[in-house]
């Protein structure tokens, strides 16, 4: 490490496998994991697309293309949980919609994939259905699936535990406030959620794997009575020590150290923008050239790494080349965490 530049350290010894061009992926998380969809469709590969625009004018052509499902933004591992169990029907929580000021309807659960919400109960239930048919092929269809730990820190309902993406409230009026309770998730709590994800996961969709990492974006606030950067401190080092601890006790789960190479001391600090939150584009491209290097397989080896897979059919590509297509198009990263900010605000989302 001494006497080395930001661009000149790759923490990555070795990988337990490698994703191919014909490999199906999924991603999944904090506003980071945006950067890992955004690389395989750069270099070909195949991001998987499950949830495309209905016909209905109930969802508007709003976040279809970010992940693989309209979901937003999953910062812990008990959100990603709930979201596998509310898709099987494991988990019917009892927050059905949140109401806006002006009167029309946000889903709790993805509060900002739609700004203006829904005109109706019936429109958000048909939007949701669809959604989650989607998120049941997410997780049936795809060959990798990569999950970014972004937050500890989380709200939850105090009727069934069911946890949000944003404080209610921030996005859409409530009604009781003692219905909702602040919680920061635990260490032994998160491995178990995260575990149960995998384990889960796997019964429908055997040979599935995993990636984990953690992003490097410091909280932009806690509600903790403490400083923002002891919050940081603790709830990375806590996902960290979370990522590690799965992928030791499970086959075909990687961690990827991004957030090393962002926070490392190797880094001198120059991966971050002048907020001192927003990872620059030079930092992203020092992380996603890292990953291409070691999860990438080689052209020239495809065949002997796609030995007895079928090939896929021409038919099968022409949907996520459209989506593809769509994604590369984006430009903004969308974090629903930004959301706590005022919204007068000219900075604008974090790219990270």
């Amino acid at each position: 490490m001494t006497g080395r530049g930001p661009h000149e350290v790759d923490p990555v010894t070795s990988t337990p496998f490698h994703i191919s061009q014909t490999d199906r992926v999924a991603t999944a998380g904090s506003c980071f994991a945006q950067h890992v969809s955004r690389t395989l469709v750069q270099e070909g590969f195949r991001y998987l697309v499950t949830e495309e625009k209905p016909a209905t004018a109930a969802a508007a052509d709003e976040n279809f293309g970010v992940f693989p499902a309209r979901f937003g933004n999953v910062y812990t591992p008990r959100q990603l949980l709930q979201l596998f169990d509310r898709a099987y029907g494991l988990f019917a929580p009892v927050d059905i919609a949140w109401r806006k000021a002006d009167g029309r309807f946000l889903d709790p659960f993805r509060p900002r994939i739609q700004k203006d919400g829904y005109a109706s109960l019936s429109d958000l239930r048909e939007d949701r259905a669809a959604h989650l048919a989607a998120v049941r092929r997410m997780f049936e269809e795809s060959d990798v699936f990569v999950f970014t730990l972004g937050l500890t820190e989380g709200w939850l309902s105090a009727v069934d535990g069911a946890v949000f993406p944003l404080a209610p409230g921030v996005v859409g009026a409530i009604g009781d406030p003692t219905a909702y309770s602040f919680h920061n998730f635990s260490v032994p709590s998160m491995i178990d959620d995260l575990s149960q994800v995998i384990d889960k996961a796997r019964v429908l969709n055997k040979d599935l794997k995993f990636i984990l990492t953690v992003s490097p974006i410091p909280l932009i606030a806690t509600y903790e009575d403490r400083h923002v950067l002891v919050a940081t401190t603790y709830s990375k080092s806590a996902l960290r020590v979370v990522a590690d601890t799965v992928c030791n006790g499970r086959v075909n789960v990687s961690y990827f150290p991004s957030y090393e190479m962002i926070t490392g001391p190797q880094a001198r600090s120059q991966f971050f923008a002048d907020d001192l939150r927003e990872v620059t584009a030079e930092g992203v491209n020092q992380v996603m050239s890292v990953f291409r290097a070691h999860y990438f397989a080689k052209k020239g080896g495809q065949a002997a790494l796609d030995a007895g897979r079928p090939a896929v059919p021409p038919e099968a590509n022409e949907r996520e080349i459209a989506e593809n297509a769509r994604l590369r198009e984006l430009i903004a990263t969308v974090c629903d965490e930004i959301a706590i900010e005022p919204a007068s605000d000219p900075s604008g989302p974090p790219s990270g």
